[in-house]
């Protein structure tokens, strides 16, 4: 739960620097002439601008800053273009750990922070300096930097003319019938040079969200602006706000630079953008939807480094570590990996893969679609529209004597029956299911039309997965009031609590203000015994044999959450939004 931010009139009070009567006074002639109380209260000679200043830092938990006291240095002048710091009202301050520095005057002024930050594309730091001190030290920069040069007035006249030598050959071929060519030239008139801001536009919006860790872009026109969304670590965050007006080109460039027919209005697409950052070439899976304000945009950043953290850093705690990897070296059988879209199965399979790669065996995957591509593993990608299905691809693997199988989603019993087929010829099978937990899964088989006897014979582990975020560790910190109805949902009673600490993040500018980076996974493993053989083979209910399995040694999704918190890796809400104690639901 966020912390709620202290009152100006509070900070003040307490600080000794007003007094209760002329407070209150000036707060109902705010509220009476529709005026802030910070505007009142210089107005009536009560605190000059610097304190104001210095009380909203404070209100905002920002750095205070005199500028007339302690300038930036004259290296930092450089770090952003005059244009806009004029335009911003802004002064850099310079460089720190690769994130810049700036002084603001208002903290409120959303719309100011958010253009800085696509304007400039990098992480930022906002202090806090006095209108007044930073309108001082704007007029005594002023110079050569603010003049426009004869050069730069030559360019601007060139990049004029070249827009409107465009905008003419559109309007020609618009008049000719030729609609869609027109449109295209002038989204291109607008990235015809450099500097061009759609052009620019889209390639900050794909570098923010890359810094960021972000997995995807959502670009969502509204009625009346168009919506810029990063989701991170699994939360969708509203950073950006484009103009309506911009839509039409921002739209059309991300279609052209994924290869859609930026022609068709009406039906969904996708595509794909291959894009170098920071020296490591990154795919971007593309998808568009119409919808009633325009088309919704949707980037899904595939970057190498996701799937290659190793099975080490997934989070299996160290009993459930080792039996993975034994369960992964086994010759033959069905491994099963159960749990919602987004909860990381993907990753935990190519993480098995990875390990099992080596000279001596052979690996093919059939996929929909092929993600990410690793050297020594036959990638087959599954293409419905020319007949090349799972079954279809999977009844050709066999003929190529492979060692390890993957297939991506058994979404059939044709797929089911065909997989354990391959796992009871000798084969060691992965595979995903959409089951809520481990145990249901061979219900789910079941259900699919697979024979039970095949289902009990052929599974050897089914391990359901979640994705939970962790606490930040710059600013992690004690929670002494955790939320009684988080603790409730997870079964954590007083007792429990005993002796032990839980942290939360308290939100910092390194994680956007959530308090929480990165994601770790919270597992259920699941290894079949003979009674569970037997349950399966005798069609029994889930209950039961999930009973069994937790009999048998199975730690559920619940409990692996709770060792996490208790170690202090994350916030008892998170794991409550994916796992919890059966009769208890959330708010």
């Amino acid at each position: 739960m966020a912390k709620k931010r202290r009152k100006l009139g509070e900070i003040l009070f307490k600080a000794g620097i007003l007094k209760k009567g002329p407070l209150i006074d000036a707060i109902k002639v705010g509220k009476n002439e529709n005026k802030k109380l910070g505007q009142v209260l210089i107005e009536r000679g009560l605190i000059d601008e610097d304190t104001l200043t210095k009380a909203l830092a404070k209100q905002y938990g920002m750095k205070y800053i005199n500028l007339g006291k302690h300038p930036p240095p004259p290296e930092a002048m450089s770090l952003i273009s005059m244009d806009l710091i004029r335009e911003n009202k802004v002064v850099p301050l310079g460089k720190e750990n690769g994130r810049l520095q700036v002084a603001i005057t208002d903290p409120e002024d959303l719309e100011t922070l958010d253009n800085l930050r696509f304007r400039l594309n990098a992480e930022l730091d906002f202090s806090l300096a006095s209108p007044k001190r930073v309108d001082e030290f704007l007029e005594e920069s002023a110079g050569a930097d603010i003049q426009t040069t004869e050069e730069e007035e030559k360019l601007q006249e060139e990049r004029e003319r070249l827009r409107h030598s465009i905008d003419a050959t559109a309007s020609e071929l618009a008049e000719s019938g030729h609609d869609i060519r027109a449109e295209a030239l002038r989204a291109e008139a607008a990235g015809a040079t450099d500097d061009g801001p759609i052009v620019r536009l889209a390639n900050l919006i794909i570098d923010n969200a890359y810094h960021m860790r972000a997995s995807d872009i959502h670009i969502e026109p509204m009625a009346d602006r168009v919506r810029i969304r990063y989701r991170v670590d699994g939360v969708c965050l509203e950073k950006d706000n484009i103009p309506k007006n911009m839509q039409a080109q921002l739209v059309t460039r991300f279609k052209i630079l994924s290869g859609m027919d930026i022609a068709e209005k009406r039906l969904p697409q996708d595509g794909r953008i291959k894009r170098t950052i920071d020296n490591q070439d990154i795919d971007f899976r593309v998808s568009s939807l119409p919808g009633y304000h325009g088309p919704s945009v949707v980037l899904r950043i595939l970057r190498p480094d996701a799937v290659n953290i190793g099975i080490e850093a997934l989070g299996f705690e160290p009993e459930d570590n080792q039996r993975f990897q034994k369960i992964i070296k086994r010759p033959n059988g069905i491994f099963l990996v159960t749990g919602p879209t987004g909860s990381g199965k993907t990753t935990t399979l190519y993480g098995a893969l990875q390990t099992l790669n080596t000279p001596n065996r052979k690996i093919i995957t059939a996929e929909d679609p092929v993600e990410y591509n690793f050297a020594g593993m036959n990638q087959c990608q599954v293409r419905s529209e020319i007949g090349l299905s799972f079954s279809n691809i999977l009844r050709s693997m066999l003929r190529q004597a492979p060692n390890v199988i993957l297939v991506g989603e058994i979404r059939d019993g044709e797929v089911a029956d065909i997989a354990i087929q391959a796992a009871l010829t000798g084969h060691l099978v992965f595979s995903t299911l959409h089951t809520n937990d481990a145990p249901s899964a061979i219900t789910r088989l079941i259900d699919m039309g697979v024979k039970p006897f095949l289902a009990a014979s052929s599974v050897q582990a089914i391990m359901a997965q979640r994705l939970i975020r962790l606490i930040c560790d710059n600013c992690k910190e004690e929670d002494k009031n955790p939320d009684p109805h988080d603790l409730r949902v997870l079964d954590i009673t007083p007792d429990d609590l005993e002796g032990k600490t839980l942290y939360k993040g308290r939100g910092c500018s390194r994680c956007e203000g959530t308090g929480f980076k990165g994601r770790s996974g919270i597992f259920e493993m699941f290894e079949l015994n003979s009674e569970v053989r037997e349950l399966a083979f005798a069609k029994a209910p889930t209950s039961e044999i999930r009973k069994a399995a937790i009999a048998g040694g199975m730690k559920t999704l619940m409990e692996d959450g709770k060792i996490k918190v208790f170690r202090g890796k994350t916030a008892a809400g998170e794991v409550a939004k994916v796992a919890q104690k059966e009769g208890v639901l959330l708010d």
